[in-house]
């Protein structure tokens, strides 16, 4: 196949009076710089970009070889050693990075780049791809996920609460310095379930996201959250959504206020325009939100399984035994496709007995209003 001027090709990356003394790594290095060329002109963001440069760089430390020389067996002792020990990668990481690891064996083996072509001249080899359907994972569930990933229980999200509030009075009577924030970490929590928001959404919230929503003119401008950089699909930018106040959670409307007006105030942003300030007047981060999340849940005494993400799967699952329909709930948390909200949705004993019972009822009242029942 005839190279071409395309991102990340051979000749566009490597001078052609340039020889390298040591020619192994330096190729590799252009490889690698290549792909991210190529990844750049496809608009990928700079961590996904990252994290796959990244990955390349492992595997090839973790064999000792260079693209032009793995085999498919280098793939299976990679991945099987990843999954073994105390802490293995759950099934969805090492299905992406099986994915990751396929497209760069993709890239360096297409005859439109010209890598294949100046690996055989160099080294008298060529790179191959070494991922296959018989040493690589399928998506084959739906939920891939960790086990203990899940929606709290109504106890357990009161636990939570109460902890994070229990936290502010304990700083408070011992007169520490840490009551501003720790005053923020508990409106911090309350918002993230009280709007089913991610990490990084959250962090991204600045004052203006605080909005007004005209059919609910009692929660000022409270009355709806306006995201703005909601997770984005390959190559698109993040993407928007207005999540509303639903009146279930509207108690979260005056401790937001009273954040906005009175705590936040304390950290003196100055004209900072974030909604989560550090106590050094900077945008409070996706890790240290994680963070404050687990300070908070070991307080509680809540299981180490339970992640921040599942204040979002709580949110849906109450959204849902709040009686809202699937289109709504899907809507308030920006997911694509339906099947993902269900995903999300661990609705309890009780509220299914709920339904049962309204169904039972509802055919009672048909029998009844026949005069007679099924035999």
């Amino acid at each position: 196949m005839r190279t071409v001027d395309v991102p990340g090709a051979f000749r566009l990356i490597v001078p052609g009076n340039v020889r390298a003394l040591d020619p192994a790594p330096a190729m590799f290095d252009a490889m690698l710089r290549g792909w991210e060329q190529q990844q750049g002109s496809r608009l990928l963001t700079k961590k996904t970009i990252g994290d796959r440069l990244s990955l390349v760089r492992r595997f090839a430390l973790f064999t000792g070889t260079y693209p032009w020389e793995w085999t498919p067996e280098d793939v299976e002792a990679y991945f099987s050693h990843q999954m073994s020990g105390d802490s293995p990668l759950a099934h969805s990481t090492v299905r992406g990075q099986q994915c990751d690891l396929q497209m760069f064996c993709a890239f360096v083996s297409d005859g439109r780049y010209g890598w294949a072509a100046a690996c055989e001249e160099t080294f008298g080899t060529v790179p191959v791809q070494v991922c296959h359907d018989w040493n690589t994972a399928d998506h084959v569930a739906g939920f891939e996920g960790r086990p203990g990933r899940r929606a709290l229980t109504y106890d357990e999200l009161q636990t939570l609460f109460d902890a994070a509030d229990d936290r502010v009075e304990h700083a408070r009577k011992r007169r520490r310095k840490g009551v501003p924030a720790a005053w923020r970490d508990a409106v911090l929590v309350k918002q993230i379930y009280a709007y089913g928001t991610r990490r990084r959404e959250t962090s991204m919230l600045d004052l203006p996201d605080l909005r007004h929503n005209p059919r609910a003119k009692a929660y000022g401008r409270f009355g709806a959250l306006e995201v703005r950089h909601g997770k984005a699909s390959r190559g698109s930018p993040p993407k928007r959504r207005t999540v509303l106040t639903v009146p279930e959670v509207d108690w979260v409307v005056p401790v937001l206020e009273e954040w906005v007006d009175e705590v936040r105030v304390g950290f003196s942003p100055s004209g900072h325009p974030a909604l989560w300030v550090t106590e050094r007047c900077g945008r409070l981060g996706v890790r240290r939100i994680d963070e404050v999340f687990a300070v908070i849940r070991d307080h509680a005494g809540l299981p180490q399984e339970l992640e921040l993400h599942c204040l979002r799967h709580t949110y849906i699952t109450h959204l849902i035994e709040f009686g809202y329909p699937e289109r709504f709930v899907q809507e308030q948390v920006g997911h694509v496709y339906a099947s993902t909200t269900a995903l999300y949705t661990w609705v309890s004993d009780e509220y299914r007995n709920r339904l049962l019972e309204a169904s039972l009822a509802r055919r009672l009242e048909r029998m009844d209003g026949k005069g007679t029942g099924p035999r």
